[in-house]
């Protein structure tokens, strides 16, 4: 089976057949995708992360049919019906729509007109009807009278239910009507009756049309959404005239009483059983393939907030900002400890403005402190600009951070954990100051779907959404390196080949043994065994350790050939880290073998040349316009700062200080065609906008990159 497999995955991929085969046989030995993709690239001929777990979706998709396949079999040969053909087809068939074709007539049904009408032995008279080469057909109707068909009609009618029946499972018409929707499929959505006014939110869509396969998957979610809460009916059909016609050709064979009988109940069959059959499938496929699309954006979106540049361990104020509840500020050490909370009210109602800024004062003076986060939801501008006020006696730079999610940690289990004496309040600061130090480590704490940096992700498949969005996490913790002695239980559990399990156990070693003093060390951990420590080594950082490689991505398998190079070149290892002319001396293909390649000796390299680097880069601070509270403030043609907050399909969101982000639609990301707003924005890039609209009755603002 691993070999039919393999031959599918390779054509639907476009993969390289070994590379297929291997990496197959990694996912299978237990390897991750992370692990695979940085240290298995001679294996499979360095394919990426995407197109590993392209292969790994693919596979699950295989083995998911082949249950399938088997179901099928079951039930057909418990019927008798199971003949050495049928049983080929369905052992060859790898689509599932023609696997359900195929199945279709020996579906087990409830109760239908058709089986109806066979039970009253409409049958015999079906056939001879659909056979069209009787013209004469009335007469042939006293036959089958009886008490349960008393009239030739009602002879008829079965008859023509049993030919609509037919119609309706022939591989030939559903593949006809499939098609035509896939070519010319046109979705409809109308408001619900009297439902204009509560449903208005949904107005641009009560009287609107598309073709399907045109349709983005924005649009489609929106309307889907509003047909679930019952404001819009929807439709997906394309012209039924025309379809007719075509399947009019295929079974109709003349012009006499049968044909007409036939003709009849080919319309009641496309109307009544094809139609709605094929418009599910395809309602089906068009969402899931809008619900992929929106995980993509939101996955790409996560990436990059995950990946936010950190501003490192130093001492943080974080303020959560508000109005009428105050400002909860929480003072944090070097790791993210907390020292110390309160709460100011420098904005309306109180204006206690004189002394939150001596509070403030004092708290910096007190702790220390080194930079102020501040979140970025109500009052966030306010709070920024009080902040940067001040005079500290010092420079402080004042951060804005994104606070999504931030309230879902605060309440969590293991916000209790960590304070079990704090309200969420103060955890939700303290979720602020330490997304400033460190997103990742932060944000690893909160379910991702949580997070709040996607499009409709409450409509989409919650299970395909789960599986991409730890994907996501996995493979951006993994990308980072995470520090081995300060790392949390929480951030080690998404490291290759750990899970909670040994990162509790690497913690509770920590606590009893000291810190890690090399990465071998972790073979000492309970239940550590040789396929985990393969699987996560290579992810472990250890600062200022003896050995400088294990501060690098270098695997502790691939030790000995940098040992081996740092000799030939009578030098040591530190000093191929330090010397960039001894790594340039270096012909890496003198130390190429069976196991290791180019690939992995090139990236051994580089390695060598950035040991413990963070690949994030710098956090940097940002000011936005003075005199921009409100959106009565704005007028169109300013240009203003922004920070973008959110990418969607049709565009990106930008804080640009009111109340509402405002809208880059996607036209006006740039001075060319923009595809895919990701390809020209990224989450928290600092921007320069042009104010083109203002709506002030629903708080929207549009808002242009163009010429700015």
């Amino acid at each position: 089976m691993i070999e039919t497999f393999t031959a599918l995955i390779c054509e639907r991929l476009s993969i390289a057949k070994k590379s297929v085969q291997n990496t197959i046989q990694l996912l299978q030995d237990g390897a991750t995708i992370p692990f695979i993709a940085r240290y298995r690239k001679e294996v499979t001929g360095s394919l990426d992360e995407v197109q590993i777990a392209d292969i790994q979706q693919e596979l699950k998709k295989l083995s998911e049919l082949v249950k399938r396949k088997e179901t099928i079999l079951k039930s057909i040969e418990e019927q008798g019906k199971l003949t050495p053909e049928l049983k080929k087809r369905i052992d060859q068939c790898w689509i599932t729509n023609e696997l359900e074709d195929i199945y279709l007539p020996y579906k087990q049904k409830r109760k239908t007109r058709a089986s109806i009408a066979k039970a009253r032995g409409l049958e015999p008279l079906a056939k001879i009807i659909f056979a069209q080469q009787t013209n004469s057909i009335t007469p042939l109707c006293k036959n089958f009278i009886s008490d349960e068909v008393p009239s030739n009609e009602d002879a008829l009618q079965g008859a023509r239910d049993i030919i609509a029946e037919w119609i309706n499972e022939d591989e030939k018409a559903r593949n006809k009507v499939r098609f035509a929707f896939k070519k010319e499929a046109t979705i409809r959505s109308k408001v619900a009756r009297n439902k204009e006014e509560e449903g208005a939110k949904y107005k641009d869509y009560f009287e609107y049309e598309e073709a399907l396969k045109k349709c983005p998957s924005h649009r489609l979610l929106a309307m889907r959404r509003g047909e679930e809460e019952g404001f819009l009916r929807v439709s997906i059909a394309p012209d039924e005239e025309t379809i007719i016609y075509h399947l009019e050709k295929h079974y109709l064979k003349g012009n006499g009483e049968s044909t007409e009988q036939v003709k009849l109940a080919l319309n009641d069959s496309y109307k009544r059983l094809l139609s709605s059959s094929i418009e599910t499938e395809f309602r089906n496929s068009s969402k899931e393939k809008a619900d992929e699309e929106a995980i993509n954006v939101f996955a790409e979106n996560l990436r990059q907030l995950l990946l936010t540049a950190p501003l490192g361990q130093k001492r943080i104020l974080a303020l959560d900002p508000g109005y009428r509840t105050g400002c909860k500020v929480v003072c944090l050490d070097e790791s993210g400890a907390l020292l110390k909370n309160t709460t100011i009210y420098p904005h309306p109602p109180q204006k206690q403005h004189y002394e939150a800024m001596q509070e403030l004062t004092y708290l910096v003076d007190q702790y220390q402190i080194e930079a102020i986060a501040v979140g970025n939801g109500t009052a966030s501008k306010e709070s920024m600009n009080f902040c940067k006020g001040i005079d500290f006696g010092k420079k402080i730079d004042v951060f804005l951070v994104n606070e999504a999610g931030a309230s879902i940690y605060s309440a969590s289990a293991i916000a209790r954990e960590e304070f079990p004496k704090e309200d969420v309040t103060v955890r939700g600061a303290v979720s602020i100051g330490r997304r400033l130090m460190d997103p990742l480590a932060e944000l690893v704490k909160i379910e991702a779907k949580s997070i709040g940096v996607g499009q409709y992700q409450h409509d989409v498949n919650q299970t395909k959404l789960k599986d991409q969005l730890d994907r996501v996490v996995e493979s951006c913790v993994n990308s980072v390196g995470i520090n081995l002695n300060t790392a949390s239980k929480h951030l080690l559990t998404y490291v290759s080949g750990l899970g909670p399990t040994l990162a509790q156990n690497i913690v509770n070693y920590r606590s009893e043994n000291g810190i890690f003093s090399s990465r071998s060390e972790l073979k000492k951990v309970a239940r550590m065994g040789a396929k985990a420590f393969e699987q996560a080594a290579g992810f472990l950082r250890i600062q200022e350790a003896k050995n400088p490689l294990d501060n690098t991505a270098v695997h502790p398998e691939r030790y000995a050939i940098v040992k081996q190079m740092a000799k030939d070149h009578h030098c040591n290892i530190q000093d191929l880290v330090q010397s960039a002319e001894k790594r340039k001396a270096i012909n890496l293909r003198n130390y190429v073998n069976k196991e290791v390649g180019l690939p992995t000796l090139t990236d051994i390299m580089d390695e060598l040349a950035k040991p413990g680097l963070d690949p994030r880069g710098e956090a940097k601070s940002f000011s936005f316009a003075q005199g921009i509270n409100f959106i009565d403030d704005l007028n169109e043609g300013m240009i203003i700062p922004g920070i973008i907050t959110n990418i969607t399909n049709f565009g990106a969101f930008v804080n640009i200080g009111i109340k509402n982000d405002g809208l880059v639609h996607i036209s006006q990301l740039a001075n060319k065609f923009v595809k895919n707003p990701a390809d020209v924005v990224t989450l928290n890039q600092q921007v320069q906008v042009k104010v083109i609209g203002i709506d002030h009755k629903r708080g929207r603002v549009n808002l242009s990159m163009k010429e700015v």
